[in-house]
């Protein structure tokens, strides 16, 4: 498996702040830090004579290809990219970067931050904008029960709260 993750299927072109400035950051480390370490290791090993048995060579090239399909990556969607950064003008309604609390059909609380395709992270409660869940609150407001549609079958969640400042 990839250290990198893979680049996320076509999506919505949206990003918060944050997110574009670690997508940033991460280009700028790939591109101006780590593939020159890799490049010269590559050639160190390259230099170590036959490259069909030479592991640290084969891992290199590997890893060199890796970042390269990164970079890639990230050189076409970063221009692309529509930074989000403003609270809507009704902010008690669902939109792009809102934190919401939700209850599901079990009663129990989550709460999620509606985000880019590039910026999820399950374990931090960040969802993209894409997701049923997402799709079906937008627009809503605190209170609303919402059927969708989900992978495991219909549910049915209440919106318990909106904000758009930190947790």
């Amino acid at each position: 498996m990839s250290r990198y993750r893979e680049p996320p299927p076509k999506s919505s072109p949206y990003i918060t702040a944050e997110g574009a400035a670690r997508l940033r950051a991460e280009y700028e480390q790939l591109w101006r830090i780590r593939r020159p370490e890799v490049v010269r290791a590559l050639s160190a090993a390259a230099a170590e004579g036959d490259r069909s048995e030479n592991a640290e060579y084969i891992y290199r090239k590997k890893e060199l290809r890796e970042i390269d399909r990164r970079v890639h990556y990230l050189q076409f969607r970063l221009p692309e990219l529509k930074v989000v950064d403003a609270v809507p003008s009704d902010p008690e309604r669902v939109y792009f970067g809102a934190w919401l609390q939700v209850h599901d059909d079990h009663g129990d609380e989550k709460r999620y931050r509606i985000v880019g395709a590039d910026e999820i992270d399950p374990e931090r409660g960040y969802i993209s904008i894409d997701s049923p869940l997402a799709r079906a609150l937008l627009k809503r407001r605190a209170g609303e029960v919402v059927k969708l549609m989900l992978p495991g079958g219909e549910a049915e969640v209440e919106l318990a709260a909106v904000s758009y400042g930190p947790p």
